[in-house]
C-alpha cells in the first residue's frame, strides 16, 4: 500500500535521523535554552531577515526578531491565539481554516470563538477582513457580539492554494489599519513559498506578518513547529505563556536540532520543491486524462473528482484522502505528497489512473 493521504506518515529525514544519532549522548541546557535551539534561532532569523540574537541564546530583551518551538501545530494555534485574544474577542479565520476544522473546537475550548468568513477557495481577502471589522463597529448591539481580535490565514492554505505577495500586503495593510496581529500558520510554508508562480518569500512573511510558524512536522522533522514573533508587541513573557499551556518541552534541544538541520545546506528547500514535483507530476496526469480538478493547487496537495467505481479501484493500492461526496455516484479526493514521496510511487499512480 502507498501512502498518498497527508504529508506526515512517513518519520524524518535522514540528516534529522542521524544529527539525533550523533547527538544523542550531548548533555545541555533544557527548555530550549541549548546550543541547538540557540543555533536553530540564528539560522530562522536570519532566513527571514532579521538579525539573529548576538549569544544566540533566547532573551525577553531581543529586538530584531523572536523563535520558540513547539511539538505540534494545533498546540503552537492554541498558545499563540490564546494568549494574542482579550478574552471578549474571537479570531477572524476562512471558513475551511485548520482552526476552524480540524483541531477539535481547540481555540473554542480556550473560550475564544473563531469568527468564520466564507470563501469559495479557502483564501481570505483584505476586503473581507475590513467587511467583518466594519460590520462590528457598526453593530448597533457591538457590545453583545464577539469583537474581531486578530486574523489567521495559512499558507498555503487547506485547500493547497496560496496568496500572492499582493494579497498578502493588502491583507497586513488591513490589520495595521484597524490594529490587529495578522499570524500566519506555516505548517506547510515550505510548499507553498517554493511553489510554482509564488512571488512570496520568506523575507515577505516576516515583514508582513506580526506571527507565525515554519512547520516541521509535515516538512521533514520528526516532529516540531517553529514560531517566529516579528512585533515586540507580543515577545514580553511569552516564555511564561508557554509553560502555562503546557508547551514548554523539557528536551527542547530535540527540537532545535531539527531545525538546526532543515536550515543547513538548503534542506528545507530542496525537500519542498521535492514535494511539490511529485505533486505537478500528479496534477499533468490529472489533468491529461480529463479527471475534474475543482482547485488549481500549486502545491504538494492535488484535489481531483472521481467516480466511487474508480476511486474504489485507486484505494486497493493506495490511501488517498476523501474529502466529501460530490454527489451519489462521485467523490473529491485530496492526494498528498510528501518529502519523502518517492517518484516510483508517482509512476505507479500514474498507471493505475
Amino acid at each position: 500500500m502507498i501512502y498518498l493521504s497527508c504529508d506526515y506518515q512517513e518519520g524524518c529525514t535522514p540528516e534529522i535521523l542521524q544529527r539525533l544519532a550523533e547527538s544523542n549522548m550531548e548533555q545541555t541546557e533544557g527548555y530550549g535554552l541549548d546550543v541547538h535551539c540557540a543555533r536553530a534561532r540564528q539560522l530562522i532569523l536570519s532566513a527571514c531577515g532579521l538579525n539573529p540574537q548576538r549569544d544566540g541564546f533566547w532573551r525577553e530583551d531581543q529586538t530584531a526578531g523572536m523563535v520558540h518551538f513547539f511539538v505540534g501545530g494545533t498546540q503552537t494555534n492554541e498558545i499563540v491565539i490564546g494568549s494574542l485574544l482579550r478574552p471578549h474577542q474571537g479570531v477572524l479565520c476562512a471558513d475551511s481554516g485548520h482552526i476552524q476544522v480540524h483541531e477539535t473546537g481547540a481555540i473554542e475550548h480556550g473560550g475564544h470563538k473563531v469568527l468564520a468568513l466564507p470563501t469559495k477557495d479557502g483564501k481570505l481577502t483584505a476586503m473581507q477582513v475590513q467587511d467583518a471589522i466594519m460590520q462590528h463597529q457598526f453593530d448597533p448591539n457591538i457590545e453583545h457580539v464577539v469583537q474581531p481580535g486578530m486574523v489567521y490565514l495559512s499558507f498555503p492554505t487547506e485547500t493547497g492554494l496560496i496568496y500572492s505577495r499582493q494579497e498578502l500586503q493588502a491583507i497586513s495593510a488591513i490589520c495595521k489599519q484597524y490594529g490587529l496581529p495578522l499570524y500566519i500558520d506555516g505548517a506547510r510554508l515550505g510548499y507553498g513559498l517554493t511553489a510554482e508562480g509564488s512571488n512570496v518569500t520568506l523575507r515577505d512573511i516576516a515583514r508582513l506578518a506580526d506571527l507565525f510558524y515554519i512547520g516541521g512536522t509535515k516538512q521533514g522533522a520528526l516532529f516540531g513547529e517553529a514560531l517566529v514573533i516579528t512585533n515586540a508587541a507580543y515577545r514580553k513573557d511569552f516564555r511564561y505563556l508557554i509553560k502555562q499551556g503546557g508547551a514548554m518541552f523539557a528536551k527542547g534541544r530535540l527540537l532545535g536540532l531539527q531545525f538546526e538541520t532543515l536550515f543547513t545546506d538548503d534542506l528545507y528547500w530542496r525537500l519542498s520543491r521535492h514535494a511539490n514535483e511529485q505533486a505537478m507530476r500528479i496534477k499533468q496526469a490529472l489533468q491529461s486524462k480529463g479527471y475534474p480538478m475543482p482547485l488549481d493547487s500549486p502545491t504538494n496537495q492535488q484535489f481531483a473528482i472521481f467516480e466511487d467505481d474508480k476511486l474504489a479501484q485507486l484505494q486497493q493500492e493506495f490511501t488517498l484522502s476523501v474529502v466529501e461526496k460530490t454527489d451519489p455516484t462521485h467523490t473529491l479526493v485530496r492526494i498528498c505528497t510528501s518529502w519523502a514521496t518517492q517518484s516510483e510511487w508517482i509512476d505507479r499512480l500514474i498507471a493505475a489512473l
